[in-house]
């Protein structure tokens, strides 16, 4: 379901560096800058704290999806249909009209995102911090994942479905439906919109996360206060 949170192509070795100088601080603790257990643990919860809350404020907002790297597309069940269609009076636009209701209906429904992965971050044990910083480059995704993706699905496709409702997408796409099964020689469909919707958020939530994310151990100047400046300082 989701792209590892740090694999990055151009930065996967930078941040296993990273990881593996955390881990090197963690049990010796001799560096520069003496760090506890609980300011590493606290770091990494604020590090993806800032990650969630760009990403979700991001997402939330119009064109948030629709016009960015994370634009949900059709699945390719309502391609088929959208092919078929478009040579039929006044259907001409309906793949780029569909498009444009799902990704606001994402938009909409992004915010309801947040609280669950806030509850995850802090739910975080220094157990949790240590098996992510002792572990691979992917091992924070693998945590949130773990953690919070049935959650955000069953919190999700209920707004997704709202949103559907509310953007006029789902009244939409059930006429086109409807027009695509009356043509000749097509078989009855009607994929279920909801869930590839649904799915492709999350998927374009988890890209943002990553990129926040990996900004964070990348860039100095986006390390807002001491205690990321003091934990992320392992690997300048």
């Amino acid at each position: 379901m989701f792209s590892a949170l740090f694999a990055l192509s151009g930065q996967a070795q930078s941040v296993k560096g990273l990881l593996n100088k955390a881990k090197s601080t963690l049990e010796n603790n001799t560096g520069a800058i003496p760090l506890s257990k609980e300011e590493i643990g606290n770091g990494l919860k604020e590090a993806l704290n800032i990650g969630v809350d760009d990403a979700v404020s991001f997402l939330s907002v119009k064109d948030g999806y629709y016009k960015s790297a994370y634009k949900v597309l059709l699945p390719k069940e309502a391609q088929s249909i959208m092919s078929k269609l478009k040579v039929v009076p006044g259907f001409s636009d309906v793949e780029a009209n569909m498009i444009e209701k799902i990704n606001r209906a994402a938009e909409d429904a992004a915010s309801s995102a947040k609280p669950i992965f806030i509850g995850a971050i802090k739910g975080m044990t220094f157990t949790d911090a240590l098996n992510i910083l002792k572990g691979d480059n992917d091992s924070a995704t693998r945590f949130l994942e773990k953690s919070t993706y049935d959650q955000l699905y069953a919190a999700f496709i209920p707004e997704i479905k709202k949103s559907m409702e509310k953007v006029e997408a789902t009244s939409y796409w059930n006429s086109v439906v409807t027009k695509y099964n009356k043509l000749p020689l097509t078989k009855d469909v009607n994929p279920d919109l909801a869930d590839h919707v649904t799915t492709q958020a999350l998927v374009g939530m988890f890209g943002l996360v990553e990129k926040k994310e990996a900004g964070i151990r990348e860039d100095k100047s986006l390390r807002t206060n001491d205690l990321l400046q003091k934990v992320f300082s392992q690997q300048d």
